[in-house]
């Protein structure tokens, strides 16, 4: 019957061009025959925080009561992030998986924080295996794994695809991806601006289908963050076809279902239930082929089996991580005031503080950086037991010091500050330095397809770096402390420091580095001093007031640097309005505004331009240096909308103007409308294709006569500003 229904949706299909339905509310009661996938993402060691796993388990058993095809997925970083991971080095949890009885799983980055020779006895421990399309022997450059699992319900069979962020050589360890003379032997398809992961996606959707697949569930841990671009979950949507839905981890974003175009202009659901167990992701495909998905939060029954086989682990290891080790007289954070939004990863906080100089003390150096990504829990005034600490240190890291140059030092502090005000695993707290980042200066660190430093090009935002109150020295050596994971493994893409010289320190774990500063140094209690954050870093720069530009939006840093600069004004106090179409006014105001306001000889003829406002002095600005000419000799039409052609003209006479250099090599010949381009425009989009100031869509076109958005606009500016000011002439 199932196969009919197929059938019958097979031809409607061809008649409507519509694969497959999607319900528009929650999904109803399951009914019998229908396919229930249950999953979990980002569990990061959370055995019973909030659901639990045997609550998971419960919930699995009850939808196994409405429909004999129920499978249960896990999308990634599930063995790292409390004690019971650390102290097996993941084995608990795989052991907690299996007694759940977990169908389909991928490795998060995280599944590799133990090193790889103990991540393949985890994947050989857990008994659904992996699959991963995308994990590469390089090698062989063969996947490690099968692309996906397939699995036949009744007469349907659906293909669950794995896929891993290429951000795992980066959130993990990077050296455990390489041999012992420091070549990668293993990748994730990160070259070539996401197009390498989008081929591995497809090839394995193309293969299920050949194979039979009815439905193709993409498993991946790629998130939603704006720095993890071109390899986000929407990413690999947009330039992939055939997916039914995605199953989405990393970023520990909580998305009920969100309705993503596909490459092929089609539908597919994007899901993600958060981190720690908080929701239950539930996908449903309806006998009637309707897919469906929605997160259970206010479940609280327990499987009793698994509820006991949890707490058994637990209690193997509760004696140790129950054990006082020391008391703290503040709360020390990882969040901002209000208790709830982290800032560890984007500012100074007073945990982050803590830690620094715990590994400053601990070396005797000069300066001591930890990644905000590695301090990952909390502490509440009062005793504070083993568990706490190897909480706030879940990976086992071990003290190092090298001998660094200021110059090192502010490069890794300008790789470090790239994204902010967003948020950045590598973001460094620090001890014995100070420096202010200021987010009105677009980044110019450039980095390899691994994301690893590769240079900064521009100019730098990161500024007023000093050590113990000096302005730091670029040629002058430091002695600079932190772990192995940043300054030999090259964490967080910080391989600036490897081939330092290392100097000799202490043999030490991260959490005993925390609890014996506590102990010695601080005589056992954390003092009142640590309550607030000491000062040490300064973030300056424009704060987002406009409720339309999403963090994850691609022109978020471009609006931040617009409002800097006054460049593109706000159509009201809390909207940008990025997607409504930049006028000839709008332009001319944006350029003039990025010169620096400057005068005009002689106002131009225009009968319809007030010439004692802004917007009058910028037309006779830019009407005289021929960037943008009036409509006729006697109007300027300051309200008609500009074209990707007529925007890429504008740039190019602005940038010539100004004495930017404006040869670049290149052609439009791999866009597919290229020859609709017009004859005035073509060089200057050549030029701004070539600096990618103004990119093509994914369907191989460039598009010259559709408009120009506020967004879109506003993005091209900030590239201009970020790129090319370098390549000004003499």
């Amino acid at each position: 019957m199932r196969k009919a229904i197929s059938l019958l949706l097979a031809v409607m299909t061809a008649m409507s061009l519509t694969t497959l339905s999607f319900a528009a509310e929650s999904p109803a009661a399951v009914d019998k025959g229908d396919i229930v996938v249950l999953y979990t993402n980002d569990v990061h060691c959370g055995v019973d925080d909030n659901i639990g796993y045997a609550g998971f388990a419960a919930y699995a058993a009850e939808m196994r009561k409405a429909t004999d095809y129920v499978t249960l997925a896990d999308v990634g970083d599930a063995v790292q992030g409390a004690a019971l991971g650390t102290l097996s080095k993941g084995e608990y949890i795989v052991d907690i998986m299996n007694q759940v009885g977990y169908d389909v799983s991928i490795p998060g980055n995280h599944e590799f924080d133990y090193g790889m020779d103990q991540f393949f006895n985890l994947s050989k421990a857990l008994k659904s295996g992996y699959v991963c399309a995308n994990f590469m022997d390089l090698r062989t450059n063969k996947p490690v794994f099968d692309a996906y699992k397939m699995v036949t319900y009744g007469d349907t069979k659906v293909a669950y695809v794995g896929i891993a962020t290429p951000e795992s050589i980066t959130k993990s360890t990077p050296t455990y991806f390489q041999d012992n003379t420091g070549k990668y032997i293993y990748g994730f398809c990160a070259g070539n601006n996401g197009k390498e992961l989008y081929n591995a996606v497809q090839s394995a959707v193309d293969s299920a289908k050949t194979a039979g697949a009815d439905y193709v569930i993409a498993v991946g841990h790629l998130g939603d963050d704006a720095q993890s671009a071109p390899w986000r979950s929407a990413d690999v949507i947009a330039n992939v076809s055939g997916l039914t839905a995605f199953l989405d981890g990393h970023a520990h974003s909580t998305i009920p279902s969100e309705k993503v175009t596909d490459k092929d202009g089609k539908t597919v659901l994007l899901t993600s239930t958060g981190t720690k167990l908080a929701a239950i992701g539930k996908l449903v495909i309806k006998s009637s082929g309707t897919v469906s998905t929605e997160l259970v939060t206010d479940y609280t029954a327990k499987d009793a089996t698994v509820d006991t086989f949890v707490k058994g682990i637990q209690a193997k290891n509760d004696a140790l991580l129950n054990k006082v080790v020391a008391k703290t007289s503040v709360d020390l954070t990882t969040l901002e005031a209000d208790g709830k939004t982290r800032a560890i990863r984007n500012q100074e906080t007073n945990l982050g503080d803590l830690v620094a100089d715990a590994y400053r003390d601990a070396a005797g150096a000069d300066v001591a950086i930890v990644n905000g990504g590695g301090i990952r829990a909390d502490i509440k005034a009062g005793n504070i037991t083993y568990g706490q600490i190897i909480a706030v240190h879940p990976f086992g890291n071990e003290l190092r010091m090298v001998e660094a140059t200021g110059q090192q030092i502010l490069d890794a502090l300008e790789m470090a500050s790239r994204t902010a005000p967003d948020e950045n695993g590598g973001f460094l707290q620090v001890s014995g330095l100070t420096y202010t980042i200021d987010t009105s200066v677009p980044s110019t660190v450039k980095t390899d397809d691994n994301k690893m430093f590769v240079s900064v090009t521009g100019a730098r935002r990161v500024k007023d770096v000093k050590v113990g109150g000096v302005d730091i020295v670029a040629t002058k050596t430091y002695k600079l402390a932190s772990h192995n994971y940043m300054l030999e493994d090259a964490g967080d893409g910080l391989n600036m420091f490897q081939k330092c010289k290392t100097l000799s320190v202490p043999a030490m774990l991260d959490n005993e580095i925390l609890i014996n500063y506590i102990t010695s140094t601080l005589k056992g209690t954390v003092p009142a001093e640590y309550s607030k954050a000491q000062g040490r870093i300064t973030v300056t720069g424009a704060v987002m007031p406009f409720t339309d530009v999403a963090s994850n939006a691609y022109y978020y840093d471009a609006v931040l640097f617009s409002i800097e600069k006054g460049l593109i004004p706000g159509t009201s106090d809390t909207a940008f309005s990025p997607n409504v179409t930049m006028t000839r006014g709008d332009v001319v105001l944006a350029l003039w505004n990025l010169a620096g306001k400057p005068s005009a000889k002689a106002n131009p003829a225009f009968t319809d331009v007030d010439f004692a406002t802004d917007l009058g002095k910028a037309v006779a600005w830019a009407n005289e240096n021929s960037i943008v000419n009036g409509k006729t000799e006697t109007t300027f039409v300051s309200g008609d909308s500009v074209s990707r052609q007529q925007f890429a003209a504008f740039m190019f006479r602005y940038a010539e103007a100004l004495g930017y250099s404006v040869s670049v090599g290149g052609s439009l010949g791999a866009f597919t409308d290229a020859g609709q381009v017009s004859s005035y425009a073509t060089k200057a989009l050549v030029w701004a294709n070539g600096n990618s100031l103004i990119n093509g869509f994914n369907d191989n076109t460039i598009r010259p006569f559709a408009t120009a958005t506020r967004g879109q606009s506003a993005a091209i500016i900030y590239r201009f500003a970020s790129t090319l000011t370098v390549n000004k002439a003499a």
